[in-house]
């Protein structure tokens, strides 16, 4: 049977090992230890996991998000260009300068404006702005 480290399942969640350490230590997701004593997680209960967690919508910790979408970077709107139908948003996130194009309706119902915190996320060829959940 497949197993996977903790590490590797946070990977494949696009959430980070604590957060998967916490569900394995509340008993939401099940784990085995290998003969070295490291918690390994089985692959069929963790496509289960994320199975059930899809239909409940990812209710679980707050900031917690499934998506199909794997390259989400945080940053700094550092420019907001609007027209009459169109919006051009840069954000810098680290070293990375990202620009989406987007409806004007879309930038206004964000409140995108320069200083804003906003997240990238990068979806084959197009990169979708959302605002992080703070909460």
């Amino acid at each position: 049977m497949t197993t996977f480290r903790i590490s590797e399942a946070a990977a494949l969640l696009g959430v980070s090992a604590d957060t998967v350490r916490r569900w394995v230590d509340g008993g939401r997701l099940p784990a085995v230890r290998d003969e070295h004593g490291h918690r390994r997680v089985p692959g069929a209960e963790l496509a289960a996991f994320v199975r059930d967690q899809g239909r409940r919508g990812g209710d679980g910790e707050p900031g917690e998000r499934f998506s199909s979408a794997r390259n989400r970077m945080r940053g700094i709107v550092t420019d907001v260009r609007r027209d009459g139908v169109m919006a051009q948003v840069e954000i810098q996130a680290g070293p990375f300068r990202v620009v989406s194009l987007m409806s004007r309706e879309a930038a206004d119902e964000l409140a995108l404006e320069v200083g804003v915190l906003a997240e990238a996320v990068v979806k084959s060829t197009n990169v979708v702005v959302e605002l992080p959940d703070l909460g």
